[in-house]
């Protein structure tokens, strides 16, 4: 796949980045170079290898997952603009 300075400019107005004329011309080759690169990575037989996350493995730390309300109502509600009866305070939004 090529890309010509139409595309480039078309690309910048999708991605609403204003670009002269000249950083398009300086732009065009290097996302064919891109595009030459990622062709190049699509020719790479990946039949036998295994899908991973990370390349060193990793094990996830994980905890037992406890339900608790976290104990700090008060400090959470201390920082509302607004509190009544342990719940925080909003404007009615439908008359």
């Amino acid at each position: 796949m090529s890309v010509d300075e139409a595309t480039v400019k078309r690309i910048a107005k999708l991605a609403r980045i204003a670009i002269s004329d000249e950083e398009a011309h300086h732009y065009t080759p290097e996302l064919n170079n891109i595009l030459g690169w990622i062709e190049q990575l699509g020719e790479v037989d990946t039949s036998g290898v295994e899908p991973m996350t990370a390349v060193i493995p990793n094990k996830l730390r994980l905890r037992e997952d406890e339900v608790t309300d976290g104990g700090i109502r008060d400090q959470v509600l201390a920082n509302a603009p607004q509190a009544e009866h342990g719940f925080f305070t909003v404007p009615k939004v439908i008359e």
